[in-house]
């Protein structure tokens, strides 16, 4: 049997490989979540979290651009009355708003056949490449990573696009490689979806130069002890 881990867990894991996270906290009540987005800095994305809740978009779970503490109080009080008996310990999170107007997904699965394989393919505004993916066997070597961004029918669109710099290569093979350890050394993962992996940008829309792509949200699923 395997369970999934909630969004906040899923990331905990990601950061011991040094994948890059959003900054978020967890908060049990809405006085609690408005002073921690204080802390984290406005605009800020709350959510409601828990082991139990995997499609938070479905439900409506997810408030964006929450510019002050009034806000992220009104929205806590919303989210937590739309959890149900079956979500179990559910609380809020509070996270960074990050901007970037490209996104990648990356997972990994366990084929029968080829073992933990990673994913990559495009996604978020880049609706004409959703399907387009590639995967490789674990462990993968930065010359693989790369190699995987060229294999994309829409590899284009990770260089310079619409006048915009184009996205790091090197930081995003060097969470393709990550993804590839983690796999191998974690035998009780059975599945990692990370959907999006923002590029960051500036707010008028240019991709900041040398950043690392951020796992927004992230799903592991496991074996149960």
């Amino acid at each position: 049997m395997t369970h999934t881990l909630s969004e906040f867990d899923s990331k905990q894991r990601l950061r011991q490989y040094g994948i890059p996270t959003v900054a978020e906290v967890l908060a049990a009540d809405a006085d609690e979540a408005a002073a921690q987005a204080s802390t984290i800095g406005f605009p800020v994305v709350l959510k409601l979290c828990g082991a139990a809740i995997a499609h938070k978009t479905e439900r409506d779970l997810v408030r964006l651009h929450l510019a002050d503490e009034k806000a992220v109080r009104e929205a806590a009080h919303d989210l937590l009355g739309k959890r149900r008996p079956e979500d179990g310990d559910a609380r809020l999170l509070i996270q960074a708003m990050v901007r970037g107007r490209r996104e990648v997904i990356v997972g990994m699965m366990r084929d029968p056949q080829f073992g933990p394989c990673v994913m990559l393919g495009l996604g978020g505004i880049l609706t004409e490449a959703m399907r387009d993916v590639v995967f490789r066997m674990a462990p993968l070597r930065i010359v693989d990573a790369l190699d995987m961004m060229d294999e994309l029918q829409g590899a284009h669109l990770l260089g310079p696009f619409r006048g915009e710099a184009g996205v790091d290569r090197e930081a995003l093979a060097g969470v393709l490689v990550a993804v590839g350890k983690m796999a191998i050394e974690c035998d009780e993962i059975v599945s990692l979806d990370i959907n999006p992996l923002i590029i960051p940008s500036t707010p008028e829309g240019a991709i900041v130069s040398g950043a690392a792509p951020i796992a927004v949200d992230a799903l592991l699923e496991v074996v149960d002890p």
